[in-house]
Formats: structure tokens, C-alpha cells, sequence
């Protein structure tokens, strides 16, 4: 969730650094700061704040070196501030060091350095490493870089500078760093958007990976044993054009416009002839039960999922929390198959439960977002959901493109069992993108919508079966980037207690199919409108029913229920997002989150 970007070059290094920066906004922070080497001697510069405050900062004129190191905080020890923003710089200042992950055991290694007359400026965990390197730094700073980092619990993306030595030196262990390689230039990032404009060619570095640059060259080691390692290197398909905002006044609103073509790039060469080819290796004659682990949004996805597995394959599945999988004992084996979905495949949470899952002999596939990516290399396949780079904090796009690739993958299971695949599905799976179109078509329709209830404090989200999933992203939207307090119940709960809440003063928005359950949900529309509750409702096209119900509706095509889900959430993605927009706020930087949670 911090954001890293070093450099090693001939330009100057501030304006690189700054560049790289303002790309990893996205991944919220609270500070920001930089150091850059220059004459045997390391300015940092650093601040509460935006980089837009950082780039202000006078001090920054002055600075004209080309190797540097800078930084983007999410406070996880310490209060947002400049003295807790990195990089931090040692007693004498001869260090700098930029950190990404946290020091499990900071505060036994912040006392025994303090012991030895080390003076902490930070409440940081970070800037412990910072001092063990000051410690052992004897000429070579590489070696004193492997001695802290051998002191250090936890997890770390590390970039450090030493004013005695021309070097960038980088280390990741559980936290993810790139390495750019330029035209006689070098880049570390924690994440390709920051370099993207100056180079594509990339070497994603492993766990317990060093990687030293110099002038004109750069070595990768492993840390334990020294080792020289020769990775290939890799092209990003990725443009500059995807990661901007093509005129679109947000990028959440430009990447809820983009699910048409991100569904058709992620069911792209996966069917042919009604046949599904996901480039995985599974035995289903072995696979007793499929557990889905994820966090947030990618758990919502997961509980659709389960329906599709269920429904399709006829293995039991379960979606879990992917935080507490690791934390109850799991009874898992080898006859149980590991599915972990995460967009950015660097949440810890997730990589922790792929860890459990893999001492346990379980079989582990990954469904991703980007290539490269801790998960990706951790599990056994992985399937990407090409959705292309998303920038918002909050997923639009990713959850659309995981649930079509996850139906899909029930589809694939259920043809390894030798079942025949309904062709009809498979078509109307295709047409998809197109009626997503239609749902976007209503945008300014449902700001309209929005208008009426922006000044509402609580919401009501209720829906059934496959849709409830769907139910509880709408809510996680609205809470995430309008701050409205809302919550997502069963229909059939309602009843059970929520329906207490139910008043002239409440809204509920109602997800209502022309499925099974129909009937079920009018009864309960019914019931929340005999209490004087506000309803609106998500309807298919020609459903004259609801009429008598509420006067609010979004129409939506029909289709199978099976994709529902999809084509419903896109009208809940735009209130959300039309709602934060009528309210000023910041859509795709909300208070208090981060794009990628790469810390428990």
C-alpha cells in the first residue's frame, strides 16, 4: 500500500522520483519524502501530505544528483507526519532507506540500538533498518544491507543509499519490488505504473532477493547464500494511455466504462468450439471439495463463485475470509483445491492463506489481475483475469472480470468431469459485454437517482441467492467512497431483525430478477413498504410489478441468472460513484484505504 520508486541515471533524480510518485497515488498514503545522493553527501526531503506538497517544497531546487530513493506512506506505526515519513536517514545521515512491509520484532531491535547510543528521530518500525545497517556499514554497503536485513522479522521491500557509495541497493522479502532497466538507467519500484513511462522492460525480484546497481550495471543475488541470479527479462503490455484518466472526470468512472472490453480481454481465447481452455492442470477425479479464499471485493466474487462451482462442477465449495483461513485450523489436504483470488496478487492476507494452504498439500490456483505477482508465483497455476491496470482504490472492473473468468472456471471443471456444457450459456456469456453497454447507457439516468437520496446517512442493500454477493459489493462501494453507513442483508433476514431499521427515513435498494426467488422478494418489498420504507429497485426490462412498489427503479437487461451479478453491480458501481461525486469527495483516493493491502 506504501509506494516506492528509486533511481539510478543520468537525469536528475528529483524530477524522476516525483514522476514516479504522483503514478503510485493510487495506492493511497499519507506522506511522502524523498533522498537523492549527491558530492558524497544525501538530501532528504519529506512531508505530511500529498506529493504535490513534496514537489513544493524549496529545498528540491537545489538538488540536482541522479541517484535517488523515494517514498509514499501509509501510516501502520507511527501518527502521519514528516518526521514518520520516509525515507529514514541514520545518526550521522550517511543512510537512507525507503521501506515497504512491517518489522515484526522493531521494538527489540529499537531497544538494543538504543542501548548502543543509537538516537530513533521516528516512531517507525522502518527506521530501525535505517540504524542496524548505520551499525554494520564497514565499506561495503551491500554486505551491511544483508546483515540488518538477516536482524529483521516481518516483511520488507527495501531500497537504500549510502552517501559513501555510488549504489542503489534493493531487497524484497514478502513485499513486491521491480527492477526497470532503461537506456544506461535503473529503476527499483514497488509497483511497474511508476516507471512505466520510462521503460518496459522489467525483472520482478523474489523473496530473499538483493539486487545492486551502479553505474552501467546491475546484479541480482540471493541473500542467503550470496548466489548470482540470471532472470529473463520481461516486456509490460501495459500502456500509458490505460493508466490515465482518458477523459473521464474520475478513474473510477473511466474503469466502470471500461468492463465491456475488460470482460472481452478476460474471456479472450478462453472458450472455442463450447470448449474452455484456462492453461490449468487439474486431476477432478481428486478434488473432494474447492475452497475460494479472498479480501473484500475478490471475496464477494468468491461467493458467487461457489454458486457457479456448486451448480456446475457438483463439488462442494466454500468462500472464506482469506484473513482468518490461516488462523482456525483448516482441515484441508491434498484432495482439496485452493482457489485465491486477489486483484493486485500481493494482499497479504492472501498470500499468507496460499502459505497454509500449500503446507497443508493443497492445490493452489490463483486467480489474478497482474502478471508477475507474488501470488502468481506462489501458486500452482494461475489464471490472469486481464483487466488491465486499475488505478481507483476502489474495484470496478476487477470484481466484473474475476466473476466472468470464475464462471468460466466452474464451466472448465465441469467439462473435466466429462459433463456437456450448456451452449446457451456459453453464448450469452459472450454477449455480456454488450449489456453491460446497455447498463452504462443509464448513467446519467441513475445520477438522477442519486440526487434524490445523496443526503441519506444509512442504506439498506437487500438481495437473494446469487445476488446477494452482488448486494454486499453494492454496500462496500457505497461505504467505501461516499462514507454512507450501509449494510447488505439476505432478504429473507430481514425479518429476523434488520427490518427494525425499516422507516420513512431509511432507503433500501432492492436487487429484484426475474428468477426463482421473484416472487419472494416482491413479499418482502411488500413488507418494507407496509413500514413506509424507501425502496429502490434493480429490475429487468418489461417488469411492470414494481410499479406498484416504488417509483424508483433501474432497469437492467435479462438475462441468465447466472450472470446477473454482473450485469446488476454495474448499476450499483455507478450510485456509488455518482452519489461520492455529488458529494465532492475524493472517489478514488477515500479516506483511510490503500489500493493494495500488503500488510495483515
Amino acid at each position: 500500500m506504501c509506494g516506492i520508486i528509486g533511481y539510478f541515471g543520468n537525469r536528475r533524480a528529483v524530477l524522476v522520483l516525483l514522476n514516479g510518485l504522483a503514478k503510485l497515488e493510487y495506492r493511497g498514503y499519507d506522506s511522502a519524502g524523498l533522498s537523492v545522493l549527491e558530492n558524497g553527501k544525501i538530501s532528504t526531503v519529506k512531508t505530511k501530505g500529498m506529493v504535490a506538497e513534496l514537489a513544493q517544497q524549496e529545498k528540491l531546487q537545489n538538488i540536482d544528483g541522479t541517484v535517488g530513493i523515494s517514498h509514499t506512506r501509509w501510516a501502520t506505526h507511527g501518527v502521519p507526519n514528516s518526521i514518520n515519513a520516509h525515507p529514514h536517514t541514520g545518526c550521522k545521515d550517511k543512510v537512507s532507506v525507503v521501506h515497504n512491509g512491517i518489522i515484526e520484532n522493531y521494538k527489540l531491535l529499537r531497544e538494543a540500538l538504543e542501548d548502543e547510543g543509537h538516537v530513533f528521530k521516528s516512531q517507525t518500525d522502518s527506521e530501525v533498518i535505517t540504524h542496524l545497517i548505520e551499525k554494520f556499514y564497514q565499506g561495503n554497503i551491500e554486505k551491511a544491507v544483508i546483515q540488518a536485513v538477516e536482524c529483521a522479522e516481518g516483511t520488507l521491500g527495501l531500497v537504500v543509499l549510502h552517501a559513501d557509495e555510488q549504489k542503489l541497493v534493493a531487497v524484497r522479502r514478502g513485499s513486491p519490488l521491480v527492477l526497470g532497466l532503461g537506456d544506461e538507467e535503473f529503476f527499483v519500484a514497488s509497483d511497474v505504473s511508476a516507471i512505466l513511462e520510462y521503460t518496459k522492460n522489467v525483472i520482478y525480484l523474489e523473496d530473499d532477493e538483493l539486487a545492486v546497481i551502479e553505474k552501467g550495471n546491475y546484479v541480482i543475488k540471493n541473500v542467503k547464500d550470496g548466489h548470482i541470479i540470471n532472470r529473463g527479462v520481461q516486456e509490460i503490455k501495459w500502456t500509458l494511455d490505460q493508466i490515465e484518466r482518458g477523459g473521464f472526470k474520475h478513474f473510477m468512472l473511466k474503469e466502470i466504462f471500461d468492463q465491456p472490453e475488460a470482460i472481452k480481454n478476460a474471456l479472450r481465447g478462453r472458450i472455442k468450439d463450447k470448449r474452455i481452455s484456462l492453461g490449468v492442470d487439474i486431476d477432478i477425479k481428486n478434488i473432494k471439495k474447492v475452497y475460494l479464499l479472498a479480501c473484500g471485493t475478490s471475496l464477494f466474487a468468491a461467493m458467487i463463485a461457489k454458486h457457479y462451482i456448486e451448480e456446475f462442477s457438483g463439488i462442494s465449495a466454500e468462500a472464506e475470509h482469506a484473513s482468518e483461513f490461516r488462523y482456525r485450523n483448516p482441515k484441508v489436504g491434498k484432495k482439496d483445491l485452493i482457489v485465491v483470488l486477489s486483484q493486485s496478487g500481493e494482499t497479504a492476507d492472501t498470500i499468507a492463506a496460499v502459505k497454509e494452504a500449500k503446507k497443508r498439500n493443497a492445490k493452489t490456483i490463483g486467480i489474478i489481475n497482474v502478471v508477475g505477482s507474488t501470488i502468481s508465483r506462489m501458486v500452482d497455476s494461475s489464471v490472469y483475469i486481464n483487466a488491465g491496470p486499475e488505478i481507483s482504490v476502489a474495484s470496478t472492473k476487477a470484481f466484473t472480470c474475476q466473476v466472468s473468468v470464475l464462471l468460466s472456471f466452474a464451466l472448465f471443471l465441469r467439462q473435466e468431469k466429462g459433463l456437456p456444457i450448456d451452449g446457451s450459456l456459453i453464448d450469452e456469456l459472450y454477449a455480456l459485454p454488450d449489456k453491460v453497454e446497455k447498463v452504462l447507457a443509464k448513467s446519467e439516468e441513475i445520477r438522477d437517482l442519486a440526487r434524490e437520496f445523496v443526503d441519506d446517512p444509512n442504506f439498506l442493500f437487500i438481495g437473494r441467492g446469487i445476488n446477494y454477493p452482488t448486494v454486499l459489493e453494492g454496500a462496500l462501494k457505497l461505504k467505501e467512497i461516499s462514507y454512507i453507513h450501509a449494510e447488505a442483508y439476505l432478504a429473507a433476514e430481514l425479518k429476523h431483525g434488520p427490518i427494525a431499521l425499516i422507516d420513512e427515513n431509511m432507503p433500501s435498494f432492492f436487487l429484484v430478477p426475474k428468477d426463482h426467488l421473484y416472487e419472494k422478494m416482491l413479499s418482502t418489498m411488500e413488507e418494507v413498504n407496509a413500514r413506509s420504507g424507501r425502496i429502490i429497485a434493480l429490475i429487468n426490462e418489461e417488469d411492470s410489478k414494481i410499479d406498484e412498489l416504488t417509483n424508483h427503479k433501474i432497469l437492467v437487461p435479462i438475462s441468465r441468472i447466472e450472470l446477473s451479478p454482473v450485469i446488476n453491480v454495474i448499476a450499483l458501481q455507478l450510485f456509488a460513484y455518482h452519489i461520492a461525486d455529488l458529494k465532492g469527495l475524493n472517489v478514488d483516493k477515500p479516506r483511510n484505504l490503500a489500493k493494495s493491502v500488503t500488510v495483515e
